[in-house]
């Protein structure tokens, strides 16, 4: 018995040594592992990025028409500065129509 108790006594010691050696040893790899994924856009965040773009657009587009819509009804009205600017607003949304996202 009296053998048995230190025995005992160093398993969890040599347990936890292991463990730290294993967390030693696998550090660098974490290491590494952190900056390819801070350096590297995955396929999912690439297409979350592509995403937000596109509504970002969209939002603008439609910003941009009811403006354009409010201007025309102001045109109809006989105002000349709104027909202008119901112009000037039809050529930005072309433009953003056109704009490579």
């Amino acid at each position: 018995m009296r053998l048995f108790m230190p025995l005992l006594l160093l398993f969890p010691i040599q347990a936890c040594a292991i463990g730290t050696a294993a967390d030693i040893v696998s550090a660098p790899v974490k290491v590494v592992s952190k900056g390819v994924d801070a350096v590297t856009t995955s396929q999912s965040e690439a297409d979350e990025k592509r995403g937000r773009k596109l509504r970002e657009q969209e939002e603008r587009l439609g910003r941009l028409s009811r403006k354009r819509d409010k201007e025309i009804n102001r045109c109809e009205d006989g105002k000349q500065k709104s027909c202008e600017k119901a112009d000037s607003l039809q050529e930005e949304i072309e433009e953003e129509l056109q704009a490579e996202i």
